[in-house]
């Protein structure tokens, strides 16, 4: 069973990622000897999901997101009920997963928990299990061995439970190979375009339409409250822009570094052809490869001028076979062992080594260039040492300043002059900015949620103070300053009206052209003859491009036992496309093709989800799942 799980990393991954808030950590009693509590949210065979439990599981999540996406994130995108309810799903299925596994006896031998134990690169020292090293990282994570050993013998239980899943869900080759068959099935397709706007002579709005529309959709034309704002900024660039450097430190600095710092080492210009042969290979795969390579360096030795030649016509490297096998400049630790080994031994440019074996294969490498190892002065790293020695004094000067710089803009909350002149910084003004933190063309820094909360609070619009000092993220510390002000309106009907017909007055055409396609379709099906302009006929794969997924189900899914066949699409906002499919070509699969292995990889990740799910689905039968949908409803605006 473990094999299945290590031998099926990849399918397993599908399965964490289902239920991604890891209940390892927790270990596998505390699952199934919850005794519930107030709040229940849900329920796995009587045992409950209270409050308390989801809220821990809402925090880690929106950690994860906050972490993931930087400033990007937004509070918004985990206050739906939706994102809840995916969150405490994901708690249910961890619950069943437990369940099954303890239920099922799953137990983990003390020989498989110490192979684990044994194999973790956290626990290693040059390449070897260290127990003082094992002890050092779980002291640093404030655990004993014994809390250690259990958690991981309750993941390695659950992971039995992926391992019996994964070794239902391998893909044959064979359907592979049907499946890329599919795949690769080309059909001579043809079109012709229907498009609205040819239509829309032909559209009569209904009295009061556009008034109808605008009284069912006023959300659609508020114009959001905006204001112009003055802010100033307070980061590390701003402080170090104040820092000054001495000579004599620049100097200091430089002599106490110039042997670890500004030694630049020696590179090597090199081109190479090379004869490909795993590093597995079978003794004729290789014996093959080693005698090309030997005639090919024949050849070179006879004439070196032909090497750029022959480098373009044999050499199985497509990163450089195209520029006559050449690498460019680099230094040592860049390339494979013996190839370094061997270029960095050749002793002048234009000569030749003799044939190299790397794990890629034969290498011919020709010396090109030679950049010797050599001391920066310390007039070329002058200004390097002064940008950094103010980069670090500012980030210490930064951690005193950010205090005095809350402090002012709080205590003088009627200007930003005092701040902007203790710290020497510029008063920057934006022209008018929103309340919604993604809105286009919000300019920096006001796409933080933070800072337009407080920039569209009572205390910054009513009463025109500074906000306070907030921190925007990468050590950057800001506080605005309403100008002007102007809340969210309601546009007028008669302001919108013409727009508004106009929309609906598109819309209604492109619904006849729909119409008038789908007849003509009809009437093609029946063998009629049509007065249609078709275009060239060109050959498509179910992954062309330019073809929304409704046009592509509809050529590939056409009958074509009798052509030519016909398929028609909506074109979304636009019209109505006929097809007309003339040719079908079924390509042989190639038995050496390369992207059969990986396609037979992903139709197995796409069966073992559905396998998956349908295991938990089973689990929710088995084990009688209770959701207590006006518990977490009502919960919504809890954190």
């Amino acid at each position: 069973m473990f094999d299945a799980v290590r031998n099926n990393k990849k399918i397993s991954q599908v399965f964490l990622a289902l239920i991604t808030l890891p209940f390892a950590f927790w270990g596998l009693d505390s699952y199934v000897k919850n005794a519930g509590g107030q709040g229940e949210l849900a329920s796995v065979d009587g045992i409950a999901i209270n409050q308390a439990e989801f809220d821990n599981a809402l925090r880690e999540q929106q950690d994860r997101l906050r972490a993931s996406l930087g400033e990007n994130y937004s509070p918004a995108l985990v206050e739906s009920l939706e994102f809840r309810r995916a969150v405490l799903e994901r708690l249910i299925n961890q619950r069943l997963l437990a369940m099954a596994t303890v239920k099922g006896n799953m137990t983990v031998p003390d020989k498989a928990l110490q192979d684990t134990i044994l194999g973790i690169g956290a626990f290693q020292k040059d390449g070897k299990f260290s127990p003082a090293q094992y002890e050092s990282v779980l002291r640093a994570q404030g655990m004993s061995q014994a809390v250690f050993e259990s958690r991981l013998r309750s993941d390695l239980s659950f992971q039995q439970v992926l391992g019996a899943v994964s070794e239902a869900s391998l893909v044959s080759r064979a359907s592979a190979e049907r499946l890329m068959a599919v795949q690769m099935e080309e059909r001579s397709v043809s079109e012709v375009q229907l498009p609205g706007t040819a239509q829309l002579s032909a559209v009569k709005l209904a009295e009061g339409a556009a008034q109808k529309f605008y009284d069912e959709n006023r959300a659609r034309f508020e114009l959001p409250a905006r204001a112009r704002v003055e802010y100033v900024l307070l980061n590390q660039d701003a402080v170090a822009s104040q820092v000054s450097v001495s000579d004599a430190d620049l100097r200091k600095e430089y002599e106490a570094h110039v042997q670890d710092r500004y030694q630049q080492p020696e590179e090597r210009r090199a081109s190479h052809i090379l004869i490909a042969v795993d590093k597995g290979a079978d003794a004729a795969a290789v014996k093959a490869a080693q005698e090309k390579a030997e005639a090919l360096l024949k050849q070179v030795k006879a004439n070196p001028a032909d090497f750029p030649r022959l480098a373009k016509d044999n050499s199985q490297d497509p990163g450089s076979a195209g520029q006559g096998g050449d690498l460019g400049f680099f230094g040592k630790g860049m390339m494979d062992k013996a190839f370094e080994a061997a270029t960095f031994n050749l002793a002048k440019e234009g000569e030749i080594s003799a044939l190299v074996r790397s794990d890629y294969g034969f290498h011919i490498i020709r010396l090109t260039g030679l950049k010797p190892a050599k001391q920066r002065s310390f007039d070329e790293v002058k200004g390097e040492i002064a940008a950094e020695l103010r980069r670090t004094e500012a980030k210490r000067k930064l951690a005193d300043a950010a205090e005095g710089f809350g402090n002012t803009v709080y205590e003088q909350s009627d200007s930003l002059k005092p701040v902007a002149e203790k710290y020497k910084l510029n008063i920057q003004t934006t022209d008018w900015i929103v309340r919604d933190a993604k809105a286009a063309k919000q300019p920096e820094p006001f796409g933080n949620e933070k800072l337009l909360s407080a920039v569209f609070g009572d205390d910054a619009v009513k009463n025109k103070r500074n906000t306070d000092a907030i921190d925007v993220g990468n050590g950057q510390l800001v506080s605005a300053r309403v100008l002007e002000y102007k809340p969210a309106a309601l546009r007028p009907f008669e302001e919108v009206k013409a727009q508004i017909e106009q929309m609906l007055t598109q819309e209604e055409a492109v619904k006849l052209a729909e119409k008038d396609g789908q007849a003509k379709l009809a009437a093609l099906a029946k063998g009629e003859a049509l007065p249609l302009t078709w275009t060239p006929a060109r050959t498509l794969v179910r992954s062309s491009p330019g073809f929304s997924n409704e046009a592509r189900r509809s050529i590939f899914q056409a009958a074509v036992d009798k052509l030519p066949a016909y398929a028609g699409a909506t074109t979304p906002g636009m019209g109505y496309t006929l097809y007309r499919i003339e040719k079908v070509n079924h390509p042989k699969v190639p038995a050496d093709d390369p992207n059969l292995k990986g396609l037979q990889q992903q139709y197995a990740k796409i069966v073992a989800e559905q396998d998956f799910a349908g295991y938990l689905a089973a689990l929710r039968k088995r084990y009688n799942v209770k959701v207590n949908t006006a518990a977490l409803e009502g919960h919504k605006d809890k954190p």
